[in-house]
């Protein structure tokens, strides 16, 4: 394990989209949403423990999440805890922890994640992570992970790969075929010519560099993001050195860097706190998308496959938690379904329920609210909230 190896993880949204289990007092990534006994805040810290030592992972989050945060993370140190005073979006928060590493070591090299993702094979992610930091130790870049996608998905990101600049495209796992299109037709692996990586790149798994960022597409576009092969949905996981990407906030955001570095000598202090919270709500709002990766011209992704879904919705729960053969996914020790299909029902434990003759829909009871919505409708789930919230 490479002590200068940080981990830097975001959990300070609200997960509104998975309202009304996930509420603002207590959001998704407190929550055991997969019935494992660990929520998903935990089974992120687990996951990062065999790349970098405990005392080297930091959790940015909401002033209000401190005492989720100590309870649900108890082997991290509490100085590494840090706590926003209101919510200004990723670049921000990826700043405060860079300036604050930098106090205690300059040459980190750091991995920055959301806290409430999901990763079926850790052991595939381990060797992605640790090939990325490889890469982006030896290299001025700015890395992201890109997944491979493996079906037409509208609710993702997605990340254009340069093939101008860098010829075919090296699929880093070498799996013979990738399956594409709605009917399933197979493309040929494309792993003949490695991407002409910076010059201590070599051929480290299929690292290319980024030709653009794509906003949420429509179903014909996702189709032939997919049939074209160097396309991957945006995961939002980045790996870089601190020396990276601390020019890339004087770079392109020189007004969020100024204000963080005026901090320098009392990060690490008991005059942290007060600091950021004085100077954190006079910060832009923007995200590290949006200030940074869409505008450096240093930016390269990593292809990755590793059972990857951020989780964002009910129906992408669906698609993970075991499903029964009429496609019904149930929590709820007295829950009784009849004559319906693909459903994900999630009941408190007592609650005697009795559904008949639905398809596709959520029906989630959580926090004395009862949500019964169509798969095909998830996205108007904030709207749902903040109608039930103004009452």
């Amino acid at each position: 394990m490479n002590n200068n190896n940080y981990i830097v993880i975001m959990a300070g949204g609200v997960g509104s989209r998975f309202w009304p289990m996930s509420t603002e007092a207590k959001p998704k990534q407190f929550l055991d949403v997969l019935g494992i006994g660990k929520s998903l805040l935990q089974q992120t810290v687990a996951r990062f423990k065999s790349i970098a030592p405990a005392n080297n992972i930091l959790i940015v989050t909401s002033a209000n999440y401190k005492q989720l945060v100590t309870e649900q993370c108890p082997e991290l140190l509490e100085s590494n805890i840090l706590l926003e005073p209101c919510m200004r979006n990723t670049a921000p928060c990826i700043a405060y922890a860079a300036y604050k590493i930098k106090g205690v070591n300059p040459n980190a090299n750091i991995v920055v994640a959301p806290s409430d993702h999901l990763i079926t094979n850790e052991a595939e992610f381990v060797r992605i992570i640790e090939n990325g930091l490889k890469f982006t130790a030896n290299n001025d870049t700015l890395l992201t992970l890109g997944i491979q996608p493996h079906r037409p998905e509208t609710g993702y990101g997605y990340i254009q790969a340069d093939l101008i600049n860098n010829g075919k495209l090296t699929i880093n796992n070498k799996k013979e075929a990738v399956q594409i299109g709605s009917e399933g037709e197979s493309c040929e692996t494309m792993q003949n010519m490695a991407p002409n990586f910076p010059p201590s790149g070599g051929s480290e798994g299929g690292i290319c560099k980024v030709a653009s960022f794509k906003e949420k597409p429509n179903l014909e576009t996702a189709k032939t993001y997919l049939s074209e092969g160097n396309y991957f949905w945006n995961s939002g996981i980045f790996l870089w050195s601190l020396k990276s990407i601390l020019s890339a906030f004087e770079n392109d955001l020189p007004e969020v860097a100024t204000l963080f570095a005026k901090g320098e000598s009392v990060y690490n202090t008991n005059k942290e706190q007060a600091f950021i919270d004085e100077m954190f709500p006079t910060c832009m709002n923007i995200s590290i998308d949006y200030g940074i990766m869409e505008k450096a011209d240093n930016i390269y992704v990593q292809p990755a496959d590793f059972g990857w879904s951020d989780l964002g919705t009910w129906g992408s729960l669906w698609e993970k938690r075991e499903r029964n053969q009429q496609g019904n996914t149930v929590v709820g020790e007295k829950v009784h379904v009849f004559e319906s299909s693909n459903c994900i029902v999630n009941m408190p434990k007592d609650k005697k329920v009795v559904i008949q003759g639905l398809q596709d829909f959520i029906v989630v009871e959580d926090n004395d609210v009862l949500l019964i919505c169509k798969k095909e409708e998830e996205q108007r789930i904030k709207e749902f909230r903040a109608t039930v919230l103004e009452d």
